[in-house]
């Protein structure tokens, strides 16, 4: 992402067992002035993380950081794109 968008802050966070969590990178780019965030979950499937865990993690962050505008994106796997590319590398001999 840093080479299409050199400008744009990124940071990975984690739901469990390994850091940094979702509140604490959220808090450091809130710090440093961000105006929009935006989580992409980069799940393959939709399990109780994406439907349950985040969607109240998100609701958390957007009554503390309520000046910064979060969208929370759908999980990657559930793109068509992401999907015809791992049927693709699947497919590769």
């Amino acid at each position: 992402m840093q080479q299409l968008a050199p400008d744009v802050l990124v940071r990975c966070a984690y739901l469990e067992l390994t850091e940094p969590d979702l509140p604490t990178a959220a808090a450091e780019l809130a710090a440093s002035g961000i105006a929009s965030l935006s989580v992409v979950p980069l799940f393959l499937g939709v399990g109780r993380h994406a439907r349950e865990d985040l969607p109240m993690l998100i609701t958390e962050l957007r009554l503390r950081y309520a000046a910064i505008s979060i969208s929370l994106k759908p999980a990657i796997g559930e793109d068509a794109q992401i999907v015809n590319l791992i049927a693709e590398l699947s497919l590769q001999r």
